[in-house]
C-alpha cells in the first residue's frame, strides 16, 4: 500500500522514512484520527548519537520528550527516533 503525498512515496502513514528535501533528515506521513499532516524533521547535516546515554538523556530532557504526544508534531517523531 504505497502512499503519495506532495509527490513523494509513502509505505504508510506513521512510518518515517529518509528524506532529504527541504534540509530534513526525514519525513513522515503523519495520521492522528481523521487528520492527515505531512512532516518533517530532523537536521540532515547532523548524525543521530543516541547509543551514546549522556546525549541520549540530554536530548529527551532538552525537547521534553515525556509530554510529546500527539502524532502530528515534528517533536512526537524525533522524540521516537532517540
Amino acid at each position: 500500500m504505497a502512499i503519495e503525498r506532495a509527490g513523494e512515496k509513502f509505505s504508510g502513514y506513521n512510518k518515517p522514512k529518509n528524506s532529504r528535501k527541504g534540509g530534513k533528515k526525514f519525513a513522515v506521513l503523519a495520521k492522528e484520527g481523521d487528520k492527515i499532516k505531512l512532516i518533517r524533521f530532523g537536521d540532515a547535516n547532523m548524525t543521530i548519537k543516541k547509543n551514546i546515554p549522556s546525549r541520549r538523556k540530554s536530548f529527551r530532557a532538552r525537547h521534553k520528550c515525556d509530554t510529546a504526544k500527539s502524532k502530528l508534531t515534528a517533536r512526537y517523531w524525533s522524540c521516537k527516533k532517540w
